[in-house]
């Protein structure tokens, strides 16, 4: 049996191959299969219509696009997909591919990341956390809803977990909230969830 090791991609080479493709994203050159399911899709889907919500009501100059990448790094072949991005429309001008393709590299175009937890629960809790607070991106949420994260993170006995991680100078504050819990977001102050509300059923 020969060996065959895995063959890394570029950025651009991941854009042409998989741009347009849902399912993957890219890190250090590695192709990455997130494997949504429909449950995911539902919790994601339900959460992007009360952000949207209290987008609306608070008249902020933001959108959620439907598809988007984002580029962290200018020099490492990385892309990430989250399953929610909140971008500032009145920044966008900015960005040096967005009139082409919807890919992002600055962190002052995104207001808000959100990632539903899959069965790579480490990367959204670890690298996604460190990725998006260099890139300055204000909010981050974890979403995870299966309580599949390390007892490090939403304690024990795992549960459901919503986190929300918001930037102070450098580095994220992580706010854990549980089920029947009301999420205090600073960013969107009037947004009224619980975790609850963006379960499946």
């Amino acid at each position: 049996m020969t060996f065959t090791p895995t063959q890394t991609l570029t950025f651009d080479a991941f854009i042409a191959q998989y741009g347009d493709d849902f399912r993957y994203e890219l890190a250090d050159g590695e192709l990455i299969d997130m494997e949504p399911t429909g449950p995911h899709e539902t919790v994601g889907g339900k959460l992007a219509t009360q952000i949207g919500i209290a987008i609306t009501q608070a008249q902020h100059p933001w959108f959620i696009p439907r598809t988007c990448l984002i580029r962290p790094f200018s020099d490492i072949a990385t892309a990430r997909r989250p399953d929610i991005v909140v971008l500032d429309e009145t920044v966008l001008s900015s960005e040096p591919r967005w009139e082409q393709e919807p890919i992002i590299t600055l962190g002052r175009s995104i207001k808000l990341v959100v990632e539903v937890v899959s069965t790579n629960w480490e990367t959204d809790y670890a690298r996604k956390v460190e990725e998006y607070a260099l890139l300055g991106i204000p909010e981050y949420w974890i979403v995870d809803y299966r309580g599949l994260g390390g007892i490090a993170f939403i304690g024990k006995p795992k549960q459901p977990t919503f986190t929300v991680c918001h930037l102070e100078g450098e580095e994220y504050t992580l706010q854990p909230y549980r089920l029947g819990e009301a999420i205090r977001s600073p960013l969107l102050p009037h947004l009224q969830l619980r975790l609850d509300d963006i379960m499946p059923r």
